[in-house]
C-alpha cells in the first residue's frame, strides 16, 4: 500500500463493515485568508462610503447643535433649538407637504406612462431604436440646461404662451411658473419629461428577462394581448417596478436642482414648489446660518432613511429574499 492512500480492504473492519476514509486535517489559516481577501476587496468601497456618506452625516449632526456662520470652529452651542425650529416652522411643513405631493404624483404619472411606452417599444417596429434614444435623451441632459430652457419657455412672454397665441388659444396662456395653482403641475410635467426615459429603459430591461414562452402559452390558451400583459407581463415585471418606485421616491424626497434653477430661492415658496432641499439652502447657506442648514440636512436624511427602511421591510422584502435564496 502506498503511504497516504487507503483501499477498501484497508477500511474493512468489525465484521466486514466498510469504514469511511479518515478525515483530512483542516488547513489552518483558511478562515483568516478569506477574511483578509474580503477586507482587501471591500476595503476601498467601505472607506469611500465612510468618508463620503457616514462622516458627512455625523459632521452635519454635530454642526446642527450650533449656531454657525460657516467658518471657524463652532462655539455658539444651541442644543436642540435648531431642530425645534425646524419642526415648528410652517415653511418647512409646507416644503415637506410639497415633497409628499411630488412623491405621489411622480408614481401616479410616470409609472403608467413608462409602462405603456415600454410595452409599445417592446415590439419590433420601424424606428424603434431612434424612439428609445429620443425618450432617454432628456434623462442624460444636465439639470442646469433643462431648468434654464424650461424657465425661458414657460415665462409669461415665453415660447409656450407664444405658441398658444399663434394657434388662437391665447385664452390658455398663463403664468406657468408663478401661479400657485399651476406651478406644482408645471413642475410635474418637467419632471415627467426629464425622468420618464430612465423608467422606460428600466422596464424594457425587465421585460427582456420575461420568457417569451409564457406569452405564447397564454395566447394558445386563448388570452388576448391585453390579458397577457395584465396576467403575465406586469406581474413578472413587479420587482422592476418596485425598484423603480423606490428610486423615484428617494429622488422626489431629495429634489432640489430643477426647483432651485427654475423658481429660485424666493419664488419657490410663494409659487408652492419649495422642497425640503430648497428650504435647507434658503434658510441655511443663503441666510448665513450653516448650523441650521446642517440640522435641516439631518432631518432630511432621517426622513429619507426611515422611508427607505419601511419600503425595504414591507415592499422589497420578498424580492430580496428571493434573490438571496435563489428563488426557492
Amino acid at each position: 500500500m502506498v503511504a497516504g492512500s487507503f483501499t477498501v480492504a484497508d477500511r474493512v473492519r468489525d465484521g466486514g463493515a466498510v469504514q469511511p476514509p479518515p478525515a483530512r486535517p483542516r488547513r489552518r489559516g483558511n478562515g483568516w485568508g478569506m477574511r483578509l481577501e474580503i477586507a482587501v476587496l471591500s476595503g476601498p468601497a467601505v472607506l469611500m462610503f465612510v468618508g463620503f456618506v457616514i462622516f458627512p452625516v455625523l459632521m452635519a449632526a454635530y454642526y446642527g447643535f450650533y449656531r454657525w456662520k460657516g467658518f471657524g470652529p463652532p462655539t455658539d452651542f444651541v442644543g436642540l433649538d435648531n431642530y425645534r425650529t425646524i419642526l415648528q416652522d410652517s415653511a418647512f411643513h409646507e416644503a415637506l407637504w410639497h415633497n409628499g405631493q411630488i412623491v405621489v404624483l411622480s408614481l401616479l404619472l410616470q409609472g403608467p406612462i413608462a409602462v405603456g411606452l415600454a410595452l409599445l417599444l417592446n415590439h419590433r417596429m420601424r424606428g424603434q431604436s431612434i424612439i428609445r434614444i429620443l425618450i432617454f435623451v432628456p434623462y442624460v441632459i444636465s439639470e442646469v440646461i433643462v431648468g434654464t430652457a424650461w424657465s425661458l419657455m414657460l415665462q409669461s412672454n415665453g415660447a409656450v404662451n407664444d405658441v398658444l397665441r399663434s394657434l388662437g388659444l391665447g385664452w390658455l396662456a398663463e403664468d406657468w411658473l408663478a401661479n400657485p395653482n399651476l406651478a406644482l403641475w408645471t413642475l410635474m410635467v418637467i419632471l415627467t419629461w426629464k425622468y420618464i426615459g430612465f423608467a422606460v429603459i428600466l422596464f424594457l430591461a425587465g421585460m427582456q428577462n420575461i420568457p417569451e414562452e409564457l406569452s405564447e402559452a397564454a395566447a394558445v390558451d386563448g388570452a388576448t394581448y391585453w390579458q397577457t400583459q395584465w396576467r403575465v407581463t406586469l406581474p413578472l415585471l413587479g420587482p422592476t417596478i418596485r425598484i423603480w418606485a423606490f428610486l423615484s421616491i428617494i429622488g422626489a424626497l431629495q429634489l432640489f436642482d430643477l426647483v432651485y434653477i427654475i423658481w429660485g430661492q424666493y419664488v419657490a415658496s410663494t409659487a408652492g414648489t419649495s422642497t425640503m432641499a430648497t428650504y435647507m439652502v434658503t434658510e441655511g447657506r443663503n441666510a448665513g446660518n450653516y448650523g441650521y442648514g446642517n440640522a435641516v440636512a439631518v432631518v432630511l436624511f432621517l426622513i429619507s432613511m426611515l422611508i427607505a427602511l419601511v419600503y425595504q421591510r414591507f415592499v422589497l422584502r420578498r424580492d430580496t429574499e428571493g434573490a438571496l435564496t435563489g428563488g426557492r
